[in-house]
């Protein structure tokens, strides 16, 4: 691969990382959990709460069966449970609930409360990280279009066969 060929994918990843940065996207802060969950909660514009209301948008919540054994409920409505539905007995179905409760509530001032938000529950983490990724791959396919737009093309991996043909 020629030295100018090298410099231009050079420039150009540059340019984007800087742009993704811009936006809360760089790879610097994918690795830092609080970010990644700051962003996401920009991005929907979302509240994460554990303090129960009457106004939360959707409720993911513990509670304990009369015969002491612990169940899941999410539910946007706290009044109407529906067992069937809305109540889990495993923790790890909750990551799913939880990032289609974000995707159905994708309007403004959405408020979530997970009474488990502060307990380090593994699948609430698994959820914004899947979101994250999903982000990255959005914003990453607009930044790409901004620097189109601003005249740089994205490289285009030759192939062996071309850089053998050119001695490259």
């Amino acid at each position: 691969m020629s030295d100018s060929i090298k410099k231009y994918e050079e420039l150009y990843n540059n340019k984007l990382e800087e742009k993704m940065i811009s936006k809360g996207f760089g790879e610097k802060d994918s690795h830092d959990e609080e970010h990644v969950m700051k962003v996401v909660c920009k991005h929907f514009d979302l509240e994460l709460t554990d303090d129960w209301s009457n106004d939360c948008d959707h409720y993911i919540y513990e509670e304990d069966t009369s015969d002491g054994y612990t169940v899941y409920v999410s539910t946007h409505d706290a009044g109407s449970v529906c067992v069937s539905e809305n109540v889990y007995y495993y923790d790890n179905d909750l990551a799913k609930s939880f990032k289609q409760a974000i995707y159905d509530n994708d309007h403004s001032d959405v408020k979530i409360y997970l009474s488990m938000l502060y307990d380090g529950d593994y699948w609430i983490d698994e959820a914004i990280s899947d979101i994250y990724l999903e982000l990255v791959e959005l914003y990453t396919d607009m930044c790409k279009d901004e620097l189109t737009d601003e005249g740089f093309n994205e490289p285009q991996c030759q192939d062996m066969l071309n850089l053998v043909a050119n001695n490259e």
